[in-house]
C-alpha cells in the first residue's frame, strides 16, 4: 500500500483586497489544483491560530467536495515539527519565493524525514530588498531538490543575473552556495471564462458604457499608473502620428481600466492627454471581476506598453488573447513569451539605459515607485511601430480579427491554468528523483543566516540548565501531580505546554534528579514529547513554581 500523498504549503494562496496580478494568479493556480486534485491530502501551514481558522473557513466555502472528504488539513506554522516528522510530503509549494523558501529548506533538512521538493514562484523582481531575500537562496541548505518556477523567460534570466551578482559581491561558491534550479512554468488563464461578445450583447454593452456600437475599441487594463505599470503618453503620440497622417481616428475610443487611486494625478493627465489630441476616453476605475470581463468583451483590440521593471509576466495580455483580441504589447520581459508578432498581435520595439551605477546606488534609500518611475522613463516604446499598429487595425479589422482568433487558439493550446499545473506535478516529479547531499550532514547544517538563540543569548540569563542542578518538585507541583491545583497556560502556549506532561515531570522528580536527566526521563516517558521540548517543559515548570532547585543537605 503507498503512502497519501501530500500537498503542503505555508501560504493561503486564496486572497482578496484590490485586484493584483499576484493574486489573481494565486487564487487561479489553487482553484487549478482543486480541479485537478492529484494528492490525497493538501496541508497549510498558517502563521496564526487566526489566520488558519480563517483560511479553514475560505478552503471550505471554496471548495466544497475536498473539504468534505477531509483532504485539508489546516495547521499553524508551529506545528511543523511534529507535522515534517511525522508525515511523508509529496512537496511544499509556496505562493512567492522570496518569503520563507529558502529557511522552508533548512527546516525540512533538519526536521523532515524525507528531503522533498520545495518550489516557490517569482512575480515582482525589481525592488531593492530582494536582492537580500535572494540572498537567502544561495545556502548550504539548498538541495538540488530545490526550485524557483518562472514565468516568463526574461524572469529567470533576471533571476540568474541576481545570483551571479550575489555570487561576484559575496565570493560564494556554486560547490559551497548551491542555488535552486530556476523552472520555467508560464501562468494561464480559463479560456471560458473570456470570449468576444458579438452582435446584441456587444451593443447593449457597449452602450453601458457609453461607447458607440460601430466604434474601434482599445482597451487598455492593468493599474492606472505611470509609476508602477505603464506610461501611456506614447500611446497618444502615436494617435498624433495617424492624424498627421491623415489618418481618419475619429471612431476610435480608448478605454483604460484597472486599479486606481482617486488622488492620483495621473487620471486627470490622462483626460487631458485624450481631450488634447481629441481622442475619446473612457476611465473605468476599479472595475469588478464581471466589468472587467464585459470590457474585455466588448474591445477590438487590446494594448499593453510596460516599461516598467516591476512587471515580470503579463497576465492580462493572456485574458485579452483568451478574449479573441488582438494585442498591442511592448516588447518587454514577460510580453515576448506571449505575443506571437504578426500572427497574435504586434511586439513593439523597447530600449533601457545601457548603464544604472546612480540608480543602483540610489534605489535603496528611495521609495520603490520612485526608482521605477525613473527607469520606466528611461525605457523607449517605440511610438513609430505602435502608430503602424494601430494604423493597421484602423485600416484593416478583418485581419485584426483574425490575430484574435489566433492568439485565443495560442491560449488554449499552451496557457491554461490546467496546463500550468500540470507541469508543475511534472516538475515536482522531477525534483523528487533527485540526488541529495549526505542525508546526515544535511540534518546538523544550519542556514547561514540562522539566528541561534541559545548561543547569541547566552549571556543574558545567570546560567543555563545543565545537571550540575538537581530539581525537585514544589509544594504547588505536588498540587498539581494530585490535581489539587492546575497550571495557568496562557492560550498562545496551549499546543505546547502538555498537562499530562507536566504531572508526569513533577512525579519524576519527587525525590530529586539532576535537570537534563531529568528532561531525558520525561522525553522517554511521554510519547511524542522530544528531549528538546522535554527541556523547555522543565524550564517552564521552574518558572511556574512546579520544579526548584534541590538545596544541598546541611
Amino acid at each position: 500500500m503507498h503512502a497519501p500523498r501530500i500537498f503542503a504549503t505555508l501560504d493561503p494562496f486564496i486572497e482578496g483586497a484590490d485586484i493584483m496580478g499576484r493574486k489573481v494568479a494565486n487564487t487561479a493556480f489553487l482553484d487549478a489544483l482543486a480541479r485537478r486534485d492529484p494528492f490525497n491530502a493538501y496541508h497549510f501551514f498558517m502563521p496564526s491560530e487566526r489566520e488558519r481558522q480563517h483560511q479553514e473557513g475560505l478552503l471550505a466555502a471554496r471548495y466544497p467536495a475536498l473539504a468534505g472528504r477531509g483532504a485539508f488539513k489546516v495547521l499553524t506554522r508551529r506545528d511543523l515539527p511534529a507535522a515534517l516528522g511525522g508525515a511523508d510530503y509529496a512537496v511544499f509549494h509556496l505562493s512567492d519565493c522570496l518569503t520563507a523558501q529558502a529557511r522552508l529548506a533548512a527546516a525540512r533538512n533538519a526536521l523532515s524525514r524525507a528531503i522533498f521538493p520545495i518550489t516557490g514562484g517569482i512575480h515582482s523582481l525589481s525592488y531593492a530588498q530582494y536582492q537580500r531575500d535572494f540572498l537567502a537562496h544561495l545556502a548550504p541548505t539548498t538541495t538540488r531538490r530545490d526550485a524557483i518556477v518562472c514565468t516568463s523567460t526574461a524572469g529567470r534570466e533576471a533571476v540568474s543575473a541576481l545570483f551571479q551578482a550575489l555570487r561576484r559581491g559575496y565570493g560564494l561558491s556554486p560547490e559551497a552556495y548551491p542555488a535552486p534550479e530556476l523552472a520555467l512554468i508560464p501562468l494561464g488563464v480559463e479560456p471560458d471564462d473570456w470570449r468576444r461578445l458579438d452582435g446584441r450583447e456587444r451593443t447593449e454593452a457597449r452602450g453601458a458604457w457609453g461607447i458607440d456600437p460601430q466604434a474601434t475599441v482599445l482597451l487598455v487594463f492593468g493599474r492606472v499608473s505611470h509609476s508602477s505599470k505603464m506610461d501611456l503618453l506614447p500611446l497618444f503620440r502615436a494617435v498624433q502620428r495617424l492624424m498627421a497622417a491623415g489618418l481618419d481616428v475619429s471612431n476610435l475610443v480608448l478605454v483604460v481600466a484597472g486599479w486606481t487611486d482617486d488622488d492620483d494625478p495621473f487620471l486627470e493627465t490622462l483626460a487631458t492627454l485624450a481631450a488634447n489630441v481629441g481622442l475619446r476616453l473612457v476611465l473605468a476605475r476599479r472595475p469588478d471581476e464581471a466589468a472587467k470581463r464585459q470590457l474585455f468583451g466588448l474591445a477590438d483590440v487590446f494594448a499593453s506598453l510596460a516599461d516598467n521593471p516591476q512587471e515580470t509576466f503579463g497576465l492580462t495580455l493572456l485574458e485579452a488573447m483568451a478574449a479573441s483580441l488582438p494585442v498591442i504589447a511592448s516588447d518587454y520581459d514577460g510580453y515576448r513569451d506571449i505575443v506571437a508578432p504578426g500572427r497574435t498581435g504586434w511586439l513593439l520595439p523597447t530600449l533601457g539605459l545601457p548603464r544604472s551605477p546612480t540608480r543602483d546606488v540610489l534605489a535603496p534609500l528611495c521609495y520603490d515607485n520612485h526608482t521605477h518611475l525613473r527607469l520606466a522613463q528611461a525605457t523607449a516604446v517605440s511610438v513609430p511601430a505602435l502608430a503602424e499598429a494601430l494604423a493597421a487595425v484602423l485600416g484593416d479589422p478583418g485581419q485584426a480579427r483574425a490575430m484574435g482568433e489566433a492568439g485565443r487558439e495560442r491560449v488554449v493550446t499552451g496557457f491554461t491554468w490546467d496546463a500550468c499545473v500540470d507541469r508543475h506535478l511534472e516538475l515536482w516529479e522531477r525534483l523528487a528523483a533527485q540526488p541529495v547531499p549526505d542525508r546526515d550532514q544535511l540534518a546538523v547544517t544550519a542556514h547561514p543566516w540562522t539566528l541561534a538563540y541559545d548561543e547569541v543569548f547566552a549571556g543574558y540569563p545567570s546560567g543555563q540548565l545543565g545537571d550540575d542542578l538537581r530539581l525537585v518538585w514544589t509544594r504547588a507541583g505536588q498540587a498539581v501531580y494530585h490535581r489539587q491545583d492546575f497550571p495557568v497556560i496562557y492560550a498562545e502556549l496551549s499546543r505546547e505546554v502538555l498537562p499530562e506532561a507536566l504531572r508526569v515531570l513533577v512525579f519524576l522528580a519527587r525525590g530529586g534528579c539532576p535537570s537534563l536527566t531529568l528532561a531525558r526521563r520525561l522525553a522517554a516517558a511521554v510519547p511524542g514529547l522530544d528531549e528538546a521540548a522535554a527541556v523547555w517543559h522543565v524550564l517552564w515548570a521552574l518558572k511556574q513554581d512546579l520544579l526548584e532547585v534541590q538545596k544541598e543537605p546541611a
